[in-house]
Parts: C-alpha cells; sequence; structure tokens
C-alpha cells in the first residue's frame, strides 16, 4: 500500500464522484470516499473496489458546512493510509435562489458546500499534500462565466472556486498544483426544471457536439489534472462539449 497514491474525493459516493473515485481506482490509486448522508451509496462503492483491490478504498462521514469537520476528514485519510496525495473537492449543492426569495440558511449552505469546504479542506491538507508534492482538483461549473438565471447564490459560490483555484495555483506553487474542472451538461438535477426534457434538449442543441456529456469524461479529466498535466497549474478545464450556454 505504501507504494500506493491516495486519494480524498468529497461527495464520492454517486454519480460524478463515484465515477471519480472508480476511475482513479482504475488508475491504480487508493481512494478515500468522502459522503455525507449517503452512507449506503458509499459503503457500496467501498465493497466494490476492495473486491478489485484490497483494503484499497475507505469511507469517511462529514457535514461540510460544519467548520470541524475539515480536520477530522483529513485525519481519518491519515489514519487509514498514512498519506495523501490528490485532494478531488467535487461535493456540491445545487438549487435555485431567486433574488425575491433569497435567505441566510440558503446562503451559508451554498457557500459552505460549494466554496468553503474547499478552501479549509485545502488548509487542513496542505502540509500532507506538500510532502508528496500533491495536486488539487476543484470540480466548478461550465456556466462559472455564464450564470443561471435565478441561481445567484450558486453562481456566485462556483464563480468563488475558480478564483479560489488560481488564487492556491498561486500561494501552493511550487510544491502543490492546483487545476478544475468546469462540466457542462453531464446530469440532471431531479427537482427542478432540469427534470424537463425541453430544458435539457435546448442546452445540449448550444453545446458544439451536439450530445450529452458523461460523468467517466469528467473523471477522466480530473485524473489527466491529477496525474498527468504535471506542468499545468491554475487552469480551470471546461468539460461542456463545446458549450455556448445563453
Amino acid at each position: 500500500m505504501k507504494n500506493k497514491k491516495i486519494a480524498l474525493v468529497t461527495g464520492g459516493s454517486k454519480r460524478i464522484g463515484a465515477a471519480i473515485c472508480e476511475e482513479l481506482h482504475k488508475s491504480d490509486i487508493n481512494v478515500m470516499i468522502h459522503y455525507r448522508d449517503s452512507k449506503e451509496d458509499a459503503v457500496y462503492l467501498k465493497t466494490k473496489l476492495n473486491k478489485i483491490r484490497e483494503n484499497s478504498t475507505d469511507i469517511v462521514q462529514g457535514n461540510l458546512s460544519k467548520f470541524d469537520s475539515y480536520e477530522n476528514i483529513i485525519s481519518k485519510v491519515i489514519d487509514k493510509f498514512g498519506q495523501l496525495d490528490y485532494l478531488v473537492n467535487n461535493a456540491a449543492s445545487y438549487y435555485p435562489t431567486k433574488i425575491d426569495a433569497l435567505n441566510e440558511k440558503d446562503w451559508n449552505d451554498l457557500i459552505a458546500t460549494n466554496l468553503k469546504a474547499p478552501l479549509f479542506l485545502c488548509q487542513a491538507a496542505v502540509k500532507f499534500l506538500k510532502e508528496k508534492n500533491g495536486s488539487i482538483v476543484n470540480i466548478t461549473d461550465a456556466l462559472e462565466n455564464n450564470p443561471k438565471k435565478n441561481y445567484i447564490i450558486y453562481n456566485i459560490a462556483k464563480s468563488g472556486l475558480a478564483s479560489l483555484t488560481r488564487s492556491l495555483a498561486k500561494d501552493l506553487s511550487p510544491d502543490i498544483r492546483v487545476n478544475a474542472v468546469a462540466p457542462g451538461a453531464i446530469l440532471w438535477s431531479e427537482n427542478n426544471q432540469e427534470s424537463e426534457a425541453g430544458y435539457r434538449e435546448n442546452l445540449i442543441s448550444q453545446t458544439f457536439l451536439k450530445k450529452q456529456g458523461s460523468p467517466e469524461n469528467i473523471a477522466k479529466a480530473v485524473v489527466f489534472l491529477l496525474t498527468t498535466a504535471l506542468y499545468s497549474t491554475g487552469e480551470v478545464i471546461h468539460v461542456d462539449g463545446g458549450g455556448l450556454y445563453k
């Protein structure tokens, strides 16, 4: 196990996070899967990956809105694997916040998960990542430069995460590389307008490639930035089919 690289993936139990964990594992990297509420999904993925390579994967629970969770999560990684080479800040909250219905609860939730947690997880992980000349990848959003209507707080948080990526790339150089992946039309939310077929078709029609992407497309970009793009830092890579969202 000492010869393996170790990655922590937040929100790694399902959807894009699970695809990232599986792609890392395929690349001979051991994985700590973070989850908040999706324990059943996390246990399933852990079991699946450990059947492929024994003792290669573990899980850690944490509420990323709680400040004391950040050091605890990193400590669990070190206790299990003894090192940390890669951090993937994938966990996210996503829902609309119209201007006439804004409230502090939504602000705290969306900012905490999408921006505060990546910053303070990085802070908690820095000394361990430096030991391994490690790498960080943040998952932002392809809509960063063209904000989505009625998603004010989410837009602020994801734009902030892109800025954080560039700031950390400067502050943590030359020891740690920091990049981001900005997904486009990959997966849909299940509880708003994105469940409507017409909305989805319209969004996909605005991409150059005229098709929906997959979680695996994102996962491969993440692994590339972590393991192969050794002369890249401060980059935000859009994986969005050439999307020009309106």
